[in-house]
């Protein structure tokens, strides 16, 4: 294989793998900042599909050129007159061409019947006067037209249909060449010069054809024109004038009428070296265009991935917070307070208890042996209480959480669509509440383990039977939450008394240095456990966030593709190809 072949299969391949990048580039987040991203991505697509792609596999292809321009320009009525019979349908009502119309040498039917070139318009063929079908071009031959030349009809560029705009756009950037018809009305207007301007900077071949102009106006409108042009840098475009002539009887322009025009595209079609003259030059900014424009599409991936990354720590934070504020609910006194105050001195008579705090312990064992041998309703009334109270603080923080990202994500960039696109995430998960019950059901039989586990000998074994282990359990659970930082007036007095007692029963039976570690240990699995709670709850908005999130090698990636064009096609430029 010869160097030169290589090189050009390295441009394909390159062009190729930019293609493939660009398709895997998603900018899912409705960010205003990203809306020009979004809107170059979808062109740089359209046109290497359209027309990069197809001209590199077919450098030998016929030469295209589309014929656009504003409504009302007589572009159908300038294709009909140029092949010598109806093809497109021209009238006065508009639009006139409101799909796209290819017409081409009988023998060069083989370049346009399969999706080589605007591969997402189907194929249809029929008379000017049949019912368009959305999505389709309609190929038409035509032997007037020579060999090595197509000519494309396109809607307008400013039709009053909008898909039609869109979709002469679209053909314009799968041209070779823009044959872009205006009249003397209407040649300064905005939205065709917003187009030129494009084809200037991506070097796209432009001629132009001023129609339907007066004769006595040709000599004061064609200079001002020509200067308009050459300060959009496309003084060498060509301009022909077309004539306001009165029709044949066929409804064509008469032969003279298309004078300099005609005799151009004549000699345009017979002369194979113009040709590839006009395709290297508008592949040529074709490619030299895409670097630029998929910085656009870079830039609009950095702020995407930002964005995404912002909606995650927003989601972390969240769950931090609430894990933390769970840990501090725990060791901060609050879940003595209440309900569980209330049965705690249903179970040990608080007016006795603050009397006799000080006393020793063996008074209030046999105190307390009784009350849960001989009545244990209490007790579990305790345990109740604060199961419950556990499961509140930790059901409370997990949708105070949920409840914090919604409100957040309300007032950042993206957050909206994200809640649009899946409004279980505005909520903690339907399953939470059952799971908090479970998750402390199972917390305090790990409670009653770690009892049995500390009281293996048989000397505390015994002391453990003296009260009953869910006694001890409950006054393990309440010396795990035995700090009154939260409380005020009475209340501390109550649960720090509570504590007291239970843990100098607890260390009656254990050592004090044992009930440390327990209580410690208590806290500890417990919040393990609200950690995989929220964690997983943390996950489910992370997977919400999932198909909206922008890594950050997409950027690197798309850039990396670019050059890789860029370093090619500087090395096909240097043996004289596109």
């Amino acid at each position: 294989m010869s160097s030169a072949v290589e090189e050009s299969l390295a441009l394909r391949g390159a062009v190729g793998a930019l293609r493939d990048t660009l398709d895997a580039t998603e900018l899912p987040l409705d960010l205003p900042e990203t809306a020009a991203g979004r809107a170059e991505r979808a062109a740089l697509l359209r046109q290497l599909d359209d027309y990069v792609l197809p001209r590199l596999d077919s450098l030998d292809a016929p030469l295209l050129a589309v014929v656009g321009g504003s409504t009302g320009a007589g572009k159908s009525t300038l294709v009909n007159s140029i092949i010598g019979g109806e093809v497109s349908r021209s009238g006065v009502l508009r639009p006139t061409t409101t799909i796209p119309v290819l017409i081409h040498h009988p023998d060069d039917a083989r370049w346009f019947t399969t999706a080589r070139v605007l591969p997402t318009l189907s194929r249809v063929t029929g008379r000017p006067g049949d019912e368009d079908q959305p999505g389709t071009v309609r190929l038409v031959q035509a032997s007037a037209l020579p060999s090595g030349l197509a000519l494309l009809d396109a809607p307008d560029i400013d039709s009053v249909v909008s898909a039609n705009r869109s979709l002469a756009g679209q053909l314009l950037q799968a041209a070779d060449m823009w044959l872009f018809v205006t009249t003397a009305a209407r040649y300064a207007d905005e939205v065709p010069w917003e187009l030129l301007r494009s084809a200037s900077e991506r070097g796209t071949a432009v001629a132009i054809v001023l129609d339907r102009i007066a004769p006595e106006d040709i000599d004061e409108v064609r200079p001002h024109l020509v200067e308009m042009l050459r300060e959009q840098g496309l003084g060498t475009a060509p301009v022909f004038t077309v004539p306001e002539s009165d029709l044949t009887d066929d409804g064509l322009l008469p032969p003279a009428a298309l004078g300099r025009l005609g005799q151009w595209l004549e000699a345009l079609a017979s002369d194979q070296r113009a040709r590839d003259i006009i395709i290297a030059q508008t592949l040529r900014g074709a490619l030299e265009s895409l670097a630029p424009r998929v910085a656009t599409v870079v830039e609009a991936a950095h702020v995407q991935h930002e964005a995404g990354r912002a909606l995650a720590r927003v989601v972390d934070r969240a769950y931090d917070d609430a894990r933390d504020a769970v840990e501090e609910g725990m060791t901060d006194g609050s879940l003595l307070r209440g309900e569980v105050l209330a049965r705690w001195q249903e179970f040990i008579g608080t007016g006795e208890f603050f009397r006799q705090v000080e006393t020793t312990i063996s008074r209030w064992r046999d105190k307390i042996t009784a009350a849960i041998k001989g009545n244990p309703m209490p007790a579990e009334r305790v345990d109740e209480a604060l199961q419950s109270g556990v499961a509140d603080l930790i059901r409370a923080q997990a949708d105070g959480a949920a409840a914090q990202i919604a409100r957040t994500w309300r007032g950042m960039p993206g957050g909206d669509s994200v809640l649009a696109a899946a409004p279980s995430l505005a909520a903690s998960d339907g399953t939470v509440p059952p799971r908090v019950e479970r998750l402390v059901r199972e917390w305090q039989g790990e409670i009653l383990d770690l009892v049995r586990t500390e009281g293996k000998d048989r000397r505390t074994n015994a002391r453990i039977a003296a009260y009953g282990i869910n006694g001890i359990a409950l006054f393990l659970m309440l010396v795990a939450f035995a700090q009154t930082g939260g409380l005020l007036g009475a209340e501390i007095g109550i649960a720090g008394g509570a504590s007291l007692l239970a843990q100098r029963v607890l260390e009656a039976i254990f050592g004090d240095q044992a009930v440390r570690e327990m209580a410690k240990k208590a806290r500890r699995i417990l919040l393990e456990r609200v950690d995989a709670l929220y964690d997983d709850e943390r996950s489910r908005y992370h997977a919400g966030l999932g198909p909206v999130l922008v890594g950050s090698g997409v950027a690197r990636r798309l850039e990396k593709a670019a050059h890789d064009v860029e370093l090619a096609q500087r090395v096909e430029q240097e043996v004289g190809r596109p």
